[in-house]
């Protein structure tokens, strides 16, 4: 039997063998830890735990008496009333076949044109390619691929007048608007005159052919060739955030509903029939289906629908129609914009710009103090979404390395910066800004 004294100083040795073995594994990590921090502190932003340092209030007062960059009421870009600085959204169809006039040549000058227009205007771009244009009788399919001797498109009567349709059966319209996509994210996938990109397939590419010849794979492109492109748009479209109609939601139309995987793929909803009288049955089914979560990653936005002359001369009224007003549906879907191109005849541009004001981000700096080397500042998100692109809080010329477009609506952020300056100046940068934009918050704080 081992005596009693010699097992109590085995354990003794065991125990100052531990001992030493997480002393001199703690050493290297303290080590890094202080690294870490000294190389933090160089770069700008402090590390340091905000709530273990004592700071003061320091006075902070600013409002938000704008449109904020990339929300809001949307016209179209003819619209005579764009100079507005009660909107900051401008929307465009555009034609496949304006760019390319021969297979594989791209001229993207209307594209850009259009463009620098919007931009010179102080507002962000949005952009819708289509096909189909009701009463139309050729359509933007290229040239060259109407030219061919096999393709065949389709003249059907839609909304009582004569429309073309094109040929989803020929494998280079196929090839072609897959390859399209690919060059259009090459080009303006980082592109800041651009908020969003919508897309789809049918009349006025807003995936419903309601009136006339639906022909699902000959004038509506087949469920599977659907899938493919937008795995190629989720693909491609790192940056520029882009957003397929509501209706995709029909299983007639889309591969959607047999495919329930391609609903995760990060993509927006609009809406074209926005607050019309039935909204709470169809169309709100559709956005259930694609998850009303959706918003937290991708755009909401739509169009006033256009069922009745009575929705647009009514649908902005303060007191709104059918029971809810817009300020209330924005709220409840997240919308982040709003087409109303009819608006300016029916509404002041105060309401008009009071509309845009309810819609997308808000933001609201809830604290702002300092100690000797460090401040602090708390900001949240008082709108109804979140902002879709790169935004951050800046103080002294020191950006933030947490992207507001993390920022959820109703949710805070608390940021600590390296103190620069005895009066800490704040603002809220972003590189997809145009010139004369800002972004604007509010704040009322007192010292």
């Amino acid at each position: 039997m081992v005596p009693q004294n010699q097992i109590r100083q085995t354990q003794k040795q065991q125990v100052n063998f531990q001992l030493n073995l997480l002393n001199m594994k703690a050493k290297p990590l303290w080590t890094t830890m202080c690294f870490i921090w000294l190389l933090s502190m160089a770069c700008g932003e402090s590390k340091q735990q905000p709530d273990k340092m004592e700071y003061q209030a320091l006075p902070l007062q600013s409002s938000i008496d704008s449109v904020a960059p990339m929300t809001g009421i949307v016209l179209w870009t003819n619209n005579p009333l764009n100079y507005t600085q009660a909107i900051s959204l401008e929307f465009s169809y555009m034609l496949y076949k304006d760019v390319v006039k021969a297979k594989g040549v791209y001229d993207w000058s209307s594209v850009d044109r259009l463009l620098e227009a919007v931009a010179s205007r102080g507002h962000h771009a949005i952009l819708r390619f289509r096909y189909v244009y009701v009463g139309d009788k050729e359509s933007a399919v290229p040239q060259y691929i109407r030219d061919l001797p096999d393709y065949e498109e389709t003249i059907a009567i839609s909304e009582g007048r004569e429309t073309c349709f094109p040929d989803w059966r020929h494998p280079e319209l196929q090839r072609f608007h897959l390859e399209f996509h690919k060059k259009l994210a090459e080009r303006y996938n980082h592109d800041k005159r651009i908020a969003f990109l919508q897309t789809g397939f049918g009349l006025w590419a807003e995936y419903h052919i309601y009136q006339g010849s639906f022909i699902l794979g000959r004038t509506f492109p087949s469920k599977d060739f659907q899938a493919r492109f937008f795995r190629v748009m989720n693909e491609n479209f790192t940056e520029l955030p882009w957003s397929i109609s509501k209706d995709a939601a029909n299983e007639q139309y889309s591969p959607f509903s047999a495919q329930a995987e391609l609903k995760k793929l990060k993509f927006g909803i609009f809406d074209d029939s926005f607050m019309h009288e039935k909204h709470d049955e169809y169309n709100t089914d559709c956005w259930n289906f694609f998850d009303r979560n959706r918003y937290k990653h991708s755009p909401a936005g739509g169009e006033f629908g256009y069922y009745r002359d009575y929705d647009q001369r009514h649908v902005l009224d303060p007191e709104g129609i059918y029971g809810r007003n817009f300020e209330s549906e924005a709220k409840k879907f997240h919308i982040t914009y709003m087409i109303g191109n009819d608006q300016p005849r029916y509404q002041s541009l105060e309401r008009i710009k009071e509309a845009s004001m309810a819609c997308g981000y808000k933001f609201s700096i809830t604290r702002f103090a300092a100690s000797s080397d460090s401040v602090l500042v708390e900001i949240k998100n008082t709108g109804v979404a979140p902002i879709y692109r790169d935004a951050y809080v800046t103080v002294d010329g020191i950006r933030s390395s947490k992207s507001l477009r993390k920022l959820q609506p109703n949710s805070r952020m608390r940021l600590a910066f390296k103190r620069k300056t005895a009066k800490p100046q704040l603002s809220i940068e972003s590189d997809f800004l145009l010139e004369g934009q800002k972004i604007k918050f509010a704040a009322d704080l007192k010292q």
